[in-house]
């Protein structure tokens, strides 16, 4: 079971954390009408504004990472019949 599990969630995560990035860069344009986030390192840019920036980077990546996570280990337990780290 973990020799499937495993490769196939890492995989899954690196596809998951692209796809969280393109959301983010979508919904900043659209919360922030700009085309990049600040940067932590930006003396331009407000403290609120980097900390919103942020909190909604770690929001989106957070449910995608969990929705992909999830998504995972419900096609291998339907392919299995296992759950993943369930015990033998």
């Amino acid at each position: 079971m973990k020799l499937l599990f495993k490769p196939l969630s890492l995989l899954i995560s690196v596809l998951g954390g692209v796809l969280a990035g393109a959301i983010f860069k979508q919904v900043w344009k659209l919360v922030a009408g700009e085309e990049d986030a600040p940067d932590a390192d930006d003396f331009e840019r407000t403290w609120r504004e980097i900390l919103v920036a942020a909190m909604l980077q770690g929001a989106i990546f957070g449910l995608v990472k969990a929705a992909t996570h999830r998504a995972t280990a419900r096609s291998v337990a339907r392919a299995t019949g296992r759950w993943p780290g369930d015990e033998d």
